[in-house]
């Protein structure tokens, strides 16, 4: 089913909001998700190199954009790489494009993915979830905000675990109602 821009938004919000942020996974996305501060971008992109066009106009927007005013870009591409394992081999591609465009160092982006599985787990453990979204998209960070936020944070290398074990106190059957819950969403209100 193919839903406006708004949906996919609202949907991917409260995915933010009911996941990231309300299990703390990532400490650093509460400031850019309080003051506003996030870029959500729908693409209706269908093949991977319009995606990356679509990628590269982003950060060349982000790059022009004061960190006051965006900090981060969430890409949402609902319509390409739905496999997670093409979408995770399309990861040599964005790095490929951080290179020869000369973002490597400013910027990284980081991956979320309905089916996203770590090596060495199997597609139901719980610990997935940690980067499930309810759409393939693409993170756009900058580099010298992350860098600003681990040095004001402390541990910063006992984040994954804690991530895990969160994912996994909760349990797979309550990850997959909270994103059909999300899903559920039909616009920005």
């Amino acid at each position: 089913m193919k839903y406006n821009n708004a949906t996919y938004i609202a949907q991917t919000r409260c995915w933010l909001e009911n996941v990231v942020l309300k299990h703390n996974l990532c400490p650093f996305a509460h400031k850019p998700f309080n003051g506003g501060q996030i870029r959500y971008v729908v693409t209706d992109s269908a093949r991977v190199e319009f995606l990356l066009e679509d990628l590269q106009q982003e950060l060349a927007c982000l790059r022009s954009v004061p960190v006051t005013e965006v900090e981060t870009t969430l890409l949402i591409h609902p319509g390409v790489l739905e496999d997670f394992y093409d979408y995770n081999d399309f990861f040599d591609l964005v790095e490929g494009l951080l290179v020869q465009e000369g973002y490597e160092g400013e910027f990284q982006v980081a991956s979320f993915h309905p089916d996203y599985q770590f090596e060495g787990t199997r597609p139901e453990d719980a610990e997935n979830y940690t980067n499930r979204s309810p759409y393939p998209m693409l993170h756009l960070i900058r580099e010298d905000s992350l860098e600003q936020a681990v040095a004001h944070y402390p541990d910063v290398d006992a984040i994954p675990q804690r991530n895990i074990d969160t994912m996994n106190a909760l349990g797979a059957p309550h990850h997959q109602a909270v994103l059909a819950g999300c899903l559920q969403q039909t616009d920005e209100a």
